[in-house]
C-alpha cells in the first residue's frame, strides 16, 4: 500500500480510508456524507469512519484504548486516533501498513503536504480502529 496524502485540512481519516481500501482520495472523500464539508470544517469521528468501511463491505469496531487492547494497534490495517496536543490540536488520524504508520500529513503544519510512513506514533493513540 502506498501512503496518501491528505488534500484537506481535517482529511486526515478520508486519506486513512483512502489507504485502507487503496483508492484516491477524492474517491474516498465521496464515500463520506457532507465529505468536502467536513473535511475543510471538522473532520471525522470514528463511527462515521467506520460507516463507510462497513458500506464498502469492511467490517471495522472502534474503541477507546485501554490497558488491554494497547498491545493490539501493531496490526496491519487498523488506525488510530491521535489525542489532541500542541502538536496536533484537532488530533490526528494514521493508519498500521506492515510494520509501519501511515502518515497523511507527515510534515504537519507546512502548506505544501507530504504523506509518508513513521517508525513510531508521534503523540499518544486514543482511539483504535480494527477489522473485526
Amino acid at each position: 500500500m502506498k501512503p496518501i496524502k491528505q488534500e484537506d485540512d481535517f482529511g486526515c481519516g478520508v486519506a486513512c480510508v483512502a489507504s485502507i481500501l487503496e483508492i484516491g482520495y477524492q474517491s474516498a472523500l465521496s464515500l463520506f456524507r457532507e465529505g468536502e464539508k467536513k473535511s475543510q470544517n471538522t473532520g471525522f469521528y470514528c463511527r462515521e469512519i467506520v460507516e463507510v468501511l462497513a458500506n464498502q463491505g469492511l467490517r471495522y469496531e472502534y474503541n477507546y484504548i485501554k490497558p488491554k487492547l494497547r498491545k493490539r494497534i501493531y496490526k496491519e490495517g487498523e488506525m488510530v486516533f491521535l489525542r489532541r496536543s500542541k502538536k496536533y490540536p484537532e488530533g490526528h488520524y494514521l493508519c498500521r501498513m506492515g510494520k509501519r504508520w501511515m502518515d497523511p500529513w507527515l510534515n504537519f503544519p507546512v502548506d505544501k503536504r507530504e504523506a509518508g510512513f513513521r517508525q513510531r506514533l508521534p503523540e499518544k493513540p486514543i482511539y483504535l480502529l480494527y477489522p473485526l
